[in-house]
This record gives C-alpha cells, structure tokens and sequence, in this order.
C-alpha cells in the first residue's frame, strides 16, 4: 500500500495505538463519548473504570470453512466428490485475493487503515456525535474494529450452538449500536492491532467477513456471485462484494431484488477507491458503467453436503460425516473432534474403490429400481477390505438425499449402516447369522463331518443352555426351507442351509458363546449399538430380532476369510489439516478375535455355499476367485441377503422390504423373482470389485476341526430299541434302526450294532442296531465232516433247507466221502430254521 501524507488526526490515531489504556481510556473516552455523558450525566472518571475492566486480549484465530472430500477417482487420480460445511468460506491469503478486492475493502470501510493504530480518532469522533443526535454516521468503524465485531459473532454463534436464546443474546451483544459495545471494540481493536500487522488484519477481515446468508470470505462470495476465485476479481466485482458487508441481507447479489441498492453502495465504493488514488480514471468509469443485473452477476450456488456429490458418491460421503467423532487425527476427544470438523478446513481422503463403487450403484438400481411402486424394494452392498476394514464400497438401490426431498426413488437413510453412522434400524439376517453359530460350535471343539438328522422338526427347550442356565420353555419347533430330511453333515448343513443341523448344533453350545462371537466380529443391533444382541435359541438360525445391516456383517465375514482376524471397518485413508500437514485416517483396530483355526475350518465349510450344491451358486462371479460366505431369506421371504468374502475383498448384500412385508417369492421384479434378485445383484458387484482386488486362496481347515472330539459306541445289546436310541443320541450320535435279524434272544431285544460297541468315531455318525426276531438258532459247525453227516447234523438242529455249494476236485481215494469245506451261513451263526444253509465240500472227481 502506498504511504499517505501523515495528517494531525493521523498522527493522533497512531499514537492511540501505543498508548498504555489507562491513558488511552482518558482521551478517547472523552473524545467519543462527551455527548452521550452530557446526556447520561455520567463521569468520565466512571466511564475509564468501565473501559479498563474490558477484556484487552482477542485473535484472529481460525473461522469455519469448507471441508473438501476426495477419493482416487476411476482414473486413478484424486478426485473431489463433496464440499462440506457449517459456514460457506474457504481462507485464502492475501496473495491469492485480486488487489482490487483488497483497495475496495480498505476505500469503503477504512481508508485510513495503513496509518492508524487500530482506532480512526475522526470516525470515532463522528460515530459519537451521531449515536447522541441520532443524526449523524454511528459507524466509525475501522477494518480492525470490524474484525473484532465480527470474531466476537462468530464466538457467539459458535459457542451457543444447540442454544438459540443463548445464541441470540451473544450475537446482540457483539452487534448491537451502543456505546459499551463500541468500547469493547475500540479496546479489543488496538490490541488486535498491537498483536498482528496490518496485512493480517485485512487479510483476516476479508477471510471472516459475511457476505450474505451463509457466505463468508471474499474466496466463497467470488464464487458464489461471479463464480470466480477471489484472484480473479475485477474492480467492479469488488466493489459490488466488498458492498455487501455494509448490510449482508439486503445487498446480497443472491436476491435480485438487491441489485439496484448494491449498485449505489458499490458505486460509492469505486469513487472512493478512485478518490484514494487505487485506481484511475479509466478503470473508475468503466466499472461504473457495468450495471449491477443478471448480466453482471453469475451465480453458483453454494452447495455444502453429501447431497450435491455425484450420486454414487453421496453414501460413503455422509457414512464420514457421521464418523467424524472416530477420527482421532481430529482431536483427543468427540467433542474436540466434531469442533475441529465444524471449524474446517480439512481435506478428507476416502478408502472408497470409485470402479466398483460406481459399478455396484448401477448394478444395484438396475436390478432393484428405486422406481419400484408395489412394494418398498430396499437393497444395499457394503465391501469391506480383510485385513484393513477398509470401506471400498458402499451403495444402494436409492441415491442419498438429505434436502426432505420428495423424490421417491430416494432417500435420507443409509441403509449399509447402522443407526449410528446414519442407517437404519437394520434388517433381521436370516440364515447369515449361522456362521456365528457354526464358530461357537468349532470353537467348542466340534467336527465340521458330524452329522445330524434333518428330519428332526422340533427340540426340547431343556436341550439348549443360555448363558450357562437352562431356563425351559416350550419345544423350539421349526422348519427347514427346502423340506431335507435325513443325516446331514455340517459342511453339507451349510452349504444347503438347513435349519434343523443348525438348531441341533446350537444345543452344543451356549446361546450366549454365539452371540459373544457375533460381538467379538463387530456385529450389534443397528438401531442401537449398545443393546445387547438376543440370545433365545431361534436366534441360532438368525430369526430374531437382532437387525444388522450389510456394512457389520461385510466386517464379520472379512474377519472370517482372514484367520479371525476383526478389523473395524474404516471410511478416511488420510486426513490433511488447513495448514497442509497430513494426518492419519481411521486405524483398523484390527483384533484376533477367533482363533485361527476356527476361522479357517469355518471358511472352509463357508467356500461350499458358492459351489456344488450350495445355495449361493448362482451368485459365484465365476471369475477364478474362490468365494466363502452364507445366503440367507428371513420368515416369509421379507428380507434376502448374500454375503461373500473372498481373501481380498468381503461383501454384504441386502435385498428386501425397507418397509411392510411383501413375500419376495411371490412378486417379480424384472421378470425376475424377488427372492432371486440377490443372485444376479451380488454377482455384478463382485465381478467388479475382484477387478481390482485379486483374492487367493482360501485357508485350510484344521484336520482336527474335521472330526472334532471322537465318542465312542456305547453297547446296548440286550436294551430295547426305545431304550437304546437316547443312549445312543446322548453320545451325539445318530440313530438307525436296522430292523429284526434271526437270534435265539428274546424278541426285540439288540442283538448287535454297526459299527460295533466300543468303537471310536466322529460325532453324528449312524449306528445302526438290529434287533432279535425271538426265532433263531445257532447253525451248527459242520465243516470237516462228511457230506452226509453234514447234511443229517443240520437237519437234527432244525434246518431242513440244506443244499450243496461249490465242489472242488482234490487227489483223494476215489472211494472217499465228499467233506464240507465251508458253510453259508457259518457255523455258530443265528438263523431260522427255514434259513437256506449252503455247503461247500471237495471230493476225488466233481
């Protein structure tokens, strides 16, 4: 700024600026306030007491402003998806404003403002005169004053949020016409201007001025009436911004009806600048030849919020504003955090896969359209990276939008979350919670090749322990979705889903050790985080009321493909601050939290749900990536799921009734079953994501997890077949009734086993038992003996259907009795009498 001739009032303004306040307070007191004392009838003296009690000490500090959010754009590049703000500024320097903006601020609002110390002797002298007559200018504000003025509002609206009387009563004191305000100003204003240089202050006052609405800063109102950066300026966009401070509402260019009282104040302002010698003649006439009209003005409306980004960016977008209060790079506490968030600045960059994201958007919309009036067809995909948690995809059937549109095919929810991050309530999972319970039961030491029987429809309540008690209630009756029956070995059980394996597994375990597993892997109650999960024994099969949404269970899933190992799931790869350090994003708070063996034998029972005769079969990508995971269709087909993980990438899908409850196997959507729709929409989604992220293979089980802990046959020979089959039942295995066999036990009594008693092997296994027919004798051993006599023994025991067998020619006499060298059945043998009895003998010549 050039130098200006040093006046007397200039000189006298300066020194106010060295003065110590004692003796500050006594002239400029005086000076300004004389008249309003003659009127009061106040003392001086009283009025100095009131000065020197003010506060003497302010800054610039940091104003709100934008919050910017970037992922690694399809291309690979950054790429900005959202702008997010309470206030609408974005700080620059001085440098980066046009020098116009700069001379229109210091012409209209201080044009003495490099020569005096923070206080304008005359204008205050002016503002005095004019507050008592209430004729006069009561402004007499210099930039510094205006900074304090405008610091103190921005504390008063800051600190009073959620508080709108507190609110109002700081933000009148910090603007209100009065003389004690004007000393608070004068007071804060000479030690502003001791603190900082003259280019801070105006660099600071055209950071924190506002220019209308939520406009503050000469950076967002060059963007927002002239869609320029502050740089770029012009004298008249200058002076037509710099006009808008004087009254921001009613010459804000945003409202048409403003242009005509902006013009005048802006004219006002380039003759002053030109008056000041800032710009000649030439610029002077040609900016006041620029009408203030929809030609001049272009406006770009602010757009803060997750609403304005590209619509498949807008969900991930508003899962981190609801995660700020977990970014520790933000501060050391929640509430620090969301202060630092609000005061902005920040740069956030997001872990999120644009590619797959964007295909998961369109795959989700095409399959499951947002357009969908019979019914409120929801459907949301969340992939998680194993290992990291790391959010790489977050999508649904409708866009994000928080604006109380009335658009149908959108929404305010995210339903990938929980309730917590912006989500709903969640959904009952189905048949998805039943790697819980197949990890509870390996974790206890059972086999993944026992089997149970399908047929079994219903289980004593007695049969299942909660939290160490057996609290009894009625039978858990059930059925199983596809009608099997029969033995069913737990990887077979998995991979067809089938409820009755599940619930006879649960009475192996305890209730509350499959909810502590859900727990450990991040799963909760989506409307309530903190509630504990529900642990009646249906629950084992997932028909309950523990609601999840797809984001918790891509983080289980993931834990699982990856020996157990949990990590939260994490949204901000990096942060960079306002002054462009870089900060760390989210930490995975990554745990073990099952052991590894477990999790390894489960994902190898999991992989056969994506082959063979799985259930998820349709929806393998077939694109050389092995898959784990579980599908799953709630009571009535209200809501469907299909969840996958593969070593690099795990996803939940969600398809279902975001309200009512529509049977989704009784509509089609597409000419395509609504059930069904999880299949084609899971496939797309990872088609797209293993793209960019390869999974290997997946781990081996653990040799001793296939068999689990052997028992051993317990020996019911003797026992009735009501009495044996508990017995055997209660050794976990299976039991098979083999029917009546010839023995001279009494009749219906077992007579043996198979396998035999004694024998060890894995749980479930068949043993079969046959019982005694009452009817039947011990065959007498007759090899060795003569064919004859043979013949004659047998038919004294009784059995009189004896015939000759196999004859093989030997070097005996030829004279020599055929003899019996075996017999069918063999001798000590039980059989009826009517049994056939088969001998084979040798003699000389056959």
């Amino acid at each position: 700024m050039p130098a200006q001739k040093k006046t007397v009032s200039s000189l006298i303004g300066a020194t106010l600026g060295t003065l110590g306040f004692s003796a500050l307070a006594g002239v400029l007191v005086t000076v300004m306030v004389a008249p309003a004392l003659a009127v009061t009838g106040m003392t001086a003296s009283s009025t100095i007491g009131i000065f020197e009690g003010l506060p003497d000490y302010i800054t610039l500090g940091k104003q709100k402003q934008q919050n910017e959010i970037y992922i690694k754009g399809p291309d690979g590049n950054d790429l900005k998806i959202a702008t997010v703000f309470d206030q609408n500024r974005q700080e620059v320097k001085l440098d980066q404003m046009s020098d116009f903006v700069k001379k229109a601020a210091i012409a209209g609002e201080d044009v003495r403002f490099y020569e005096h110390g923070g206080v304008d002797l005359q204008s205050l002298m002016r503002a005095g005169f004019g507050y008592v007559t209430g004729s006069g200018d009561t402004g007499g504000s210099t930039l510094a004053m205006q900074t304090v003025r405008n610091i103190l509002v921005q504390k008063a609206l800051n600190e009073n949020e959620g508080d709108k009387a507190a609110q109002t009563k700081a933000y009148n004191e910090a603007t209100q016409p009065t003389p004690s305000r004007k000393l608070k100003e004068i007071k804060l204003a000479i030690s502003l201007a001791k603190q900082y240089s003259k280019d801070e202050i105006l660099q600071g006052y055209l950071n924190i001025a506002n220019f209308g609405v939520n406009t503050y800063g000469v950076q967002a109102a060059a963007n927002q009436y002239f869609s320029v950066n502050a740089k770029d300026l012009t004298v008249a966009q200058s002076a037509s911004i710099i006009a808008i401070t004087q009254s921001p509402d009613q010459l804000r260019l945003s409202n048409p009806d403003n242009y005509k009282r902006n013009q005048e104040r802006r004219d006002y302002i380039i003759n002053k600048m030109y008056a000041a010698k800032f710009i000649d003649q030439k610029q002077r006439d040609e900016a006041l030849a620029i009408p203030v009209d929809a030609n001049f003005v272009r406006i770009t409306p602010p757009t803060s919020g997750c609403a304005y980004a590209a619509r498949e960016y807008r969900l991930p977008c508003d899962y981190l504003r609801n995660s700020i209060k977990e970014l520790t790079s933000l501060g050391a506490n929640a509430t620090e955090r969301l202060e630092n968030y609000k005061t902005g600045g920040y740069k956030f960059y997001l872990s999120i896969d644009a590619n797959a994201q964007i295909a998961a958007r369109n795959v989700l919309q095409a399959k499951a359209p947002p357009t969908e009036s019979r019914f409120q067809l929801g459907a949301a995909a969340a992939t998680v990276e194993p290992g990291s948690g790391r959010i790489l995809v977050m999508a649904q059937n409708k866009d994000f939008d928080d604006t109380q549109s009335s658009d149908p095919t959108t929404t305010a929810i995210n339903y990938a979350a929980d309730a917590d991050h912006g989500g709903s309530g969640g959904f009952q999972p189905g048949s998805t919670w039943k790697p819980f319970t197949l990890l509870a039961y390996l974790a206890a030491g059972n086999g993944v090749n026992q089997s149970f029987n399908a047929s079994v429809r219903s289980i004593p309540y007695s049969k299942f322990t909660t939290c160490g008690e057996s609290p009894g209630g009625p039978a858990v009756t059930f059925k199983n979705d596809a009608g099997e029956g029969g033995p069913y070995t737990v990887a077979r059980g998995t991979a067809r889903s089938v409820n009755s394996v599940f619930l006879q597994m649960a009475t192996k375990v305890d209730q509350c050790e499959i909810a502590d597993i859900a727990s450990k892997l991040g799963v909760h109650k989506a409307f309530d985080s903190k509630a504990p999960l529900q642990t009646v024994p249906i629950c084992a099969i997932g028909v309950c009321q523990n609601n999840v949404g797809p984001l918790m269970m891509a983080a289980a899933y993931a834990a699982i493909v990856d020996h157990g190992n949990f990590c939260k799931p994490t949204i901000v790869d990096k942060i960079v601050a306002p002054d462009g350090t870089e900060l760390p994003g989210q930490v995975g708070d990554c745990t073990q939290a099952i052991p590894a063996n477990v999790a390894d034998t489960a994902a190898h029972v999991m992989a056969g749900v994506f082959v063979g005769e799985g259930t998820a079969i349709a929806a393998n990508p077939r694109d050389g990536t092995q898959y784990i995971g579980k599908t799953g269709t709630t009571d009535e087909a209200k809501q469907t799921w299909t969840n996958g993980a593969s070593t690099a990438a795990s996803t939940s899908l969600w398809v279902g009734n975001i309200q009512g409850s529509q049977n989704l196997r009784r509509i089609y959507v597409g000419g395509i079953q609504a059930a069904s729709l999880r299949n084609s929409i899971f496939k797309g989604i990872a088609q797209a994501v293993d793209a960019g992220h390869k999974g290997g293979d997946i781990a081996a089980a653990d040799p001793a997890l296939l068999t689990g802990k052997p028992t051993i046959v317990p020996d019911v020979t003797g026992q009735t077949v009501d009495k044996a089959q508990p017995v055997i039942e209660n050794a976990d295995l299976l039991f098979a009734d083999g029917g009546p066999i010839d023995s001279d036990q009494p009749a219906g009594t077992i007579v043996r086993t198979d396998p035999a008693a004694g024998t060890s092997l894995a749980k479930g296994t068949t043993i079969t038992v046959f019982t005694s027919n009452g009817t039947g004798k011990a065959v007498p051993d007759v090899t060795g003996k003569s064919l004859d006599d043979a013949k004659k023994a047998l038919n004294d025991a009784g059995f009189t259907s004896v015939s000759q067998g196999q004859c093989t020619a030997t070097s005996q006499p030829a004279d020599a009795q055929p003899v019996v060298t075996a017999q069918t059945p063999a001798g000590g043998a039980m059989a009826s009498p009517s049994t056939p009895i088969t001998l084979d003998y040798k003699k000389f010549r056959c």
